[in-house]
């Protein structure tokens, strides 16, 4: 049997998948809610540089993995316009219902695929632009995932991953008390779910750090990459680009 990590929990790699549907479907209803109340509303601003970085022009093509509740898709399908396209994906169908919902009431309708970013139902060098936002971390096999983004992306095309990373040293300590303390008593009181939180703030630190998840990404075939940090350390951006 192998084995993953699910927080700080090893647990069968075949049953991570189901037990991280878990923590989505009952966060959904009120994830953007505490993504603004943990982040002091940042997060916004993280996403904003993210839409600047990718720098997509009209007709881009666009896959958004791990989706969630559309917020990063609706500002691609701002920039890409009508002659382009956003694909919006998730493989949790309740956070996928959620932003469907979402973009249209803002009026956007877009392509919504259920589907695991390890196995991606796309053809080979089809998209200008991938992007994951708080996602890949949640991925049983990052190394596969990886590598499904750079196959589906075009020649020259970009991979952005927006992902929790290393803070700064000197602010460790206050990080995890606040991560281990403040997060998961938000979750209990605002979205009822005390522990989804706590794995939230688990899965933070079993992810690879910046110059770890740069490795991971060129050995996954990027030709370049690059990572920016964002509130010191606290998210990374980091951007790959195809040969």
């Amino acid at each position: 049997m192998s084995s993953t990590h699910f927080g700080f929990e090893n647990i069968d790699e075949n049953d991570k998948a189901r037990r991280v549907r878990g923590v989505f479907d009952s966060v959904a209803g009120r994830y953007d809610l505490m993504n603004d109340l943990m982040s002091a509303g940042l997060h916004r601003l993280w996403k904003a540089y993210t839409v600047m970085v990718a720098n997509l022009r009209e007709g881009s093509r666009v896959l958004d993995i791990a989706g969630g509740t559309g917020d990063l898709a609706l500002a691609f399908a701002k920039h890409v316009g009508e002659s382009g396209r956003v694909v919006h994906t998730d493989i949790n169908e309740a956070m996928l219902r959620t932003g469907r919902d979402r973009l249209i009431n803002a009026g956007v309708v877009l392509p919504t695929v259920v589907c695991d970013a390890e196995q991606l139902p796309f053809p080979d060098n089809d998209f200008d632009l991938v992007s994951v936002a708080f996602g890949l971390r949640n991925m049983t096999h990052k190394d596969r995932a990886l590598r499904e983004m750079q196959r589906v992306l075009k020649p020259g095309g970009k991979l952005l991953v927006l992902e929790f990373s290393r803070v700064a040293k000197p602010l460790a300590k206050a990080y995890d008390w606040y991560s281990f303390n403040v997060l998961p008593r938000l979750g209990r009181f605002v979205a009822g779910d005390e522990a989804s939180y706590r794995y939230l703030a688990e899965s933070i630190r079993m992810h690879p750090g910046q110059e770890e998840l740069k490795t991971l990404m060129k050995a996954s075939g990027f030709g370049h990459v690059d990572y920016h940090n964002m509130t010191v350390g606290v998210v990374a951006l980091h951007v790959g680009i195809k040969c």
